[in-house]
């Protein structure tokens, strides 16, 4: 067997290690498109490679030599093995995200601006974030009235008013008060739903 044969699937493995490694820290990694178009390449070599030594045997009632069944077999669990890698990758990623997303209380622009996480996003999992965000807020339109379902609903609050401490500047918020500018330092007592939003990502924090 081949060097390049023994090495089969290094690239692919090396992926779910970062998936683990992104796991065991709770942490979103920067997404490593060199391995996952390195294995994507690799895959469509073994589907060539595969497609090469069945394609004269694939007439009905040919007699399979035991050597090309083993190479077929050995392309094709390979093939499949990288395939499988790939995608637990990517879908390590995007639940990654979705809980990032619900983390920033279904603010897809506070999510983006942050540079961290944004620096490590692939231009097609911002496009996914931007999608799911789409289907949330009509999802979140249908129940305006009722609930906002980006709020936190599994510690639902003990009283309608709290009094919040401003961490970082974030402009002026229109509350049943009135517009509010909420400064780094100053404190305020507010509606809850109406700055709800600001302290799941962290502009404010509940005082008391």
């Amino acid at each position: 067997m081949s060097t390049e044969s023994r090495l089969f699937g290094d690239q692919a493995m090396g992926l779910i290690v970062e998936a683990r490694r992104s796991e065991a820290a709770n942490t979103l990694l920067k997404y490593n498109d060199p391995a996952v178009r390195a294995v994507c390449r690799e895959i469509r070599m073994l589907d060539t490679d595969l497609t090469r030594v069945t394609a004269e045997y694939e007439r009905e009632g040919s007699q399979v030599p035991d050597g090309v069944v083993a190479a077929a077999s050995f392309y094709h669990v390979a093939l499949r093995r990288n395939k499988r890698c790939v995608l637990a990758y990517q879908n390590h990623r995007l639940e990654r995200l979705r809980e990032l997303y619900w983390g920033a209380a279904g603010s897809l622009a506070h999510l983006l601006g942050d540079q961290d996480v944004r620096s490590k996003l692939s231009p097609h999992e911002v496009d996914f974030l931007r999608k799911y965000n789409q289907i949330v807020q009509e999802y979140r339109a249908d129940f305006a009235d009722i609930l906002d379902v980006v709020s936190n609903v599994t510690d639902p609050p003990k009283e309608l008013h709290v009094v919040v401490r401003v961490v970082k500047d974030c402009g002026t918020i229109q509350t049943e008060l009135g517009a509010i500018d909420f400064q780094k330092g100053q404190r305020f007592m507010v509606r809850r739903s109406d700055i709800e939003q600001l302290i799941t990502q962290g502009f404010l924090e509940v005082v008391g």
